[in-house]
């Protein structure tokens, strides 16, 4: 359909505004697209940013707030956000992922994002999704209880936002493009950040972050990985923290020295300034439990005590060893939804749809690479090309050849995952998505594979929390494994890693029509095409189906 019979179809839709209790504020931001000038490392770049600022602005409201976004792009690059872990209950032409609910926002255009958080308080992150902007372009989202709501934890007496990242001393656009052109993997990150910053780096001048703190006080910390390949630990010296929420859903407490989040992941803890007056080393560092090259940089912040001498000298931590898988199943492992009268956990106890997704990579022909050859990443062999038309419009005017609904419940042809890989390590490329009935219930397991390197891989699903009640090493036995699935307290999430050479069984209902990524968020395996999307059919009446596009929707 061309752009003048698209707009056509536009006219005739009554844009239906977000409904708002009697209770909800609505909450606007102003996002301006623009090239910055920045330095890090001792070396100077222009990157894209939101507001000139790296991260970007920390979008607060609370729960059930209508939020409005209106994005303005500066850029000579397209540009799209997704508001990663925010429900999006009928709004998903909101969601962000480019080519998938909304086509690009183009250079000199804008969009408003327009959505409710509903059912959810916490942290989450929002990102670019298209190409790898994230890279610059992140922040995080804090959700705070409905008024007069309290936590389910002691009130802390302050809060702080902390988010992490990755910085590339090169452009990271042209780090992507020669990574294409050459089919070889793209060069790893120069360094991690906290709140933008690398910390103290030999040879470079930086303070690094600092953690304001009083004696005796206690702090909620608000933790997100913003990074794009890397799965990270974050340490304090001398400091326990005690984990009660990570994506926005409250969890039992769990008292931990290590907090660890993929990419995407956020985390909620406590920590009190219960030592000495001092300061007090924060360290981000990387986990990587395979042979996959990885940026082994730590990320440097402090801890520093009110009163204390400006020079003092610092209290050090020892960060994990970067193959440090079992500190990584000890903080999984020790994660339970809180499931309490106020906050249940819904799991489903039945499901209509057990999917079994083997993820991993491949090697397909390319006869204008270095090798004559190009590493790719699947989902059931299927390499997953987005269209040029958005998935979800796609969907909703019913256009044809845009896509098909036969993505594979289970692997079209089975091997041993974790065992020795097939010979060929050629994969399908296709646009197929898997239809969901509206209020199905959901059950997949994501099996890692072994094929060219096994590997730890973080899985977002847009548009649904999941309840993550299963995992294990191996091959998943369909015989034997159900019988061990938590289904009661599981952790409730909306990223959650695949062990290296393992798999993960989640759960979910789908009660939120539209069109739903599912995706690695290494950024590298998203672009190689570790990926799919599901489409959830209207239930029954207008409370059941997705709303009607917005008027001012970007045009491919």
């Amino acid at each position: 359909m061309g752009d003048s019979g698209f707009r056509s179809m536009l006219l005739l839709v009554i844009v239906v505004l977000l409904p708002a209790s009697v209770h909800s504020t609505v909450r606007k931001y102003t996002f301006n697209v623009v090239s910055t000038n920045t330095t890090r490392l001792c070396s100077s770049k222009s990157v894209v940013s939101i507001n000139g600022k790296v991260p970007g602005p920390t979008l607060y409201a609370r729960e059930g707030d209508n939020v409005l976004v209106r994005v303005h792009n500066h850029v000579p690059n397209n540009i799209t956000i997704h508001w990663h872990g925010v429900r999006q209950l009928r709004t998903g032409w909101s969601d962000g992922p480019a080519y998938v609910t909304q086509c690009p926002i183009q250079s000199g255009k804008s969009f408003l994002y327009n959505f409710t958080l509903t059912g959810q308080r916490g942290t989450l992150l929002w990102h670019a999704h298209i190409s790898w902007l994230r890279a610059t372009v992140y922040g995080a989202i804090v959700i705070l209880p409905k008024k007069n709501v309290p936590y389910p934890f002691p009130k802390p007496d302050g809060e702080k936002v902390i988010v992490l990242g990755e910085w590339w001393k090169a452009d990271v656009e042209s780090v992507v493009k020669q990574a294409t052109t050459t089919g070889m993997p793209p060069n790893i990150s120069d360094s991690h950040t906290i709140n933008g910053d690398p910390g103290p780096v030999f040879g470079c001048s930086s303070s690094g972050y600092s953690l304001h703190v009083a004696n005796g006080k206690t702090y909620l910390l608000r933790i997100v990985n913003a990074a794009v390949n890397d799965e990270l630990f974050l340490k304090i010296a001398g400091h326990k923290l005690t984990v009660v929420e990570t994506d926005a859903a409250y969890t039992k407490p769990f008292t931990t020295d290590t907090i660890f989040l993929g990419p995407g992941q956020t985390t909620n803890a406590l920590l009190t300034a219960d030592q000495t007056a001092g300061k007090y080393t924060i360290a981000v560092s990387p986990f990587m439990d395979t042979v996959v090259p990885v940026d082994n940089a730590t990320a440097v912040g402090f801890l520093r005590y009110k009163g204390i001498q400006p020079f003092s000298p610092p209290h050090l931590t020892a960060t994990p060893p970067i193959n440090a898988t079992a500190v990584t199943a000890a903080f999984a492992g020790g994660l339970r939804s809180l499931n309490s009268p106020n906050y249940p956990a819904a799991v489903p106890q039945t499901v209509d749809h057990s999917l079994l997704f083997a993820i991993g990579v491949g090697i397909n022909p390319c006869p204008t690479c270095v090798n004559g050859t190009k590493t790719v990443a699947n989902i059931n062999n299927v390499s997953f090309v987005l269209p040029t038309v958005a998935l979800l419009q796609a969907h909703y005017f019913k256009l044809q050849g845009i896509f098909t609904y036969d993505f594979p419940a289970n692997p079209p042809s089975p091997y041993n995952y974790t065992g020795n890989p097939p010979a060929n390590l050629q994969t399908t490329n296709g646009t197929k998505v898997y239809r969901l009935g509206f209020n199905d219930t959901v059950e997949v397991v994501l099996q890692g594979t072994s094929l060219i390197a096994p590997e730890s891989h973080p899985i977002h699903l847009h548009g649904f929390n999941f309840f993550v009640v299963g995992k294990g090493l191996g091959n998943f036995d369909k015989g034997k494994d159900p019988s061990s699935f938590n289904l009661v307290d599981p952790v409730e999430r909306n990223t959650m890693s695949v062990p290296t050479a393992g798999w993960t069984a989640i759960r979910f209902r789908a009660d939120n029509p539209g069109v739903w990524f599912l995706h690695c968020h290494l950024e590298v395996h998203t672009t190689w095409g570790l990926k799919m999307a599901f489409v959830v059919e209207n239930g029954k009446g207008p409370n059941e189906s997705i709303l009607p596009p917005p008027p001012d929707l970007p045009q491919c």
